[in-house]
């Protein structure tokens, strides 16, 4: 049988849906980096090539298709942001078969084989933010607004036990369809409980349109909000008059004045020019995604799982957030904190994370 000569990878990404507005930006992201993956020799020897996948479809709908292109042998590794709900699906129809990078923020707990994860997790990205806004704003009264799947269920469930240790308090949480358009009834949820900050959960569009609500509602003026799934496409979506006091955590924003992202910028620019989508932080985590499924197989030197996992703590890669290695298949990472100003974020401080226990 003929070597292949190319290395194909599924890219899932959600191109409809809530989640839709991530994905010109995702894909283009992705695509930078697999072209400078084959300018430095591809893997193992291969042109590696992306196969897009709409991680915007149902769950179902997606793991069938990733598990077809699986079983055909037409891909041999699997990466890209979409929803939790859609992880869960396609981990155990490919577990044990080929590298799954996955790139999302999301709950924590994932331990499906052959899975490894570029984003943060509540324990070192929500818990801290929380604190310090507790020190430095007063938020000591929370509200936890989340989209109705695994991912806001989980983390919220894992807010209220933080804020019960810290000696904060949830005061109530409104979880709602993928897809919502009307927020009147959690608005005034939100009023009756008397909390001084609300927790977002929300994907994509239905967080911006939140954002909108909220600003007409009044309560911006006495009520900030934290979200950590917030990046600068959603920002921008929203409109410079829905962001005021709004805070995001989250381990890169587009904004940050580093060697590497100033770099990462120009490339981008660069290659796809100046009316590309934003750059924003679940597209650069798509761009992490190649790179890290390059350097597992080429630190293993083969497509085996068993070898990818035994070298996967040696594993190494430099990107716009600077040298990344992985500890227990998740990458160790720095998270900051930003305050939206308008529709850019202004980076306030890196969180420290030092005294939180791993999920893993």
């Amino acid at each position: 049988m003929p070597r292949p000569t190319t290395f194909d990878v599924a890219l899932v990404v959600p191109l409809r849906g809530p989640a839709g507005i991530f994905g010109p930006s995702a894909e283009l992201c992705a695509e930078l980096a697999a072209e400078e993956v084959n300018r430095s020799g591809g893997v193992l020897g291969r042109e590696l090539r992306l196969i897009p996948v709409d991680g915007g479809a149902p769950p179902d709908a997606v793991a069938a298709e990733v598990g077809a292109l699986v079983g055909s042998g037409r891909v041999e590794g699997v990466t890209g942001w979409h929803i939790s709900s859609v992880r869960q699906a396609v981990a155990p129809r490919i577990a044990g078969r080929v590298p799954y990078v996955y790139t999302a923020l999301y709950e924590g707990g994932e331990r499906t084989e052959g899975v490894f994860l570029t984003s943060e997790t509540p324990d070192v990205q929500l818990f801290p933010a929380m604190r310090l806004l507790a020190r430095e704003r007063a938020a000591r009264r929370w509200f936890v607004v989340g989209n109705d799947y695994v991912w806001p269920r989980r983390t919220a469930l894992q807010a209220k036990r933080f804020a019960a240790r810290a000696g904060l308090a949830v005061a109530g949480d409104s979880y709602v369809p993928l897809g919502t358009h009307d927020f009147s009834a959690t608005l005034r949820a939100i009023e009756r409980s008397g909390a001084d900050a609300v927790l977002m959960l929300l994907v994509g569009m239905d967080a911006v349109r939140f954002n909108r609500a909220f600003a007409r509602s009044g309560l911006a003026g006495h009520c900030l909000r934290l979200s950590t799934l917030m990046d600068e496409n959603m920002l921008l979506a929203s409109g410079h008059t829905a962001t005021g006091d709004l805070f995001s955590t989250a381990g890169f924003f587009a904004s940050m004045i580093t060697p590497e992202n100033l770099d990462f910028h120009g490339r981008y620019a660069g290659r796809f020019g100046a009316e590309a989508p934003p750059l924003g932080s679940l597209g650069e985590s798509c761009y992490e995604g190649v790179l890290l499924l390059a350097a597992l197989v080429g630190r293993a030197g083969s497509v085996d799982l068993r070898s990818i996992g035994a070298n996967a703590e040696q594993v190494s890669y430099e990107g716009p957030r600077g040298l990344l290695r992985l500890r227990q298949r998740h990458v160790n990472q720095r998270i900051y904190l930003a305050r939206a100003d308008g529709v850019d974020f202004d980076v306030l401080t890196q969180l420290d994370t030092s005294s939180w226990n791993q999920h893993i």
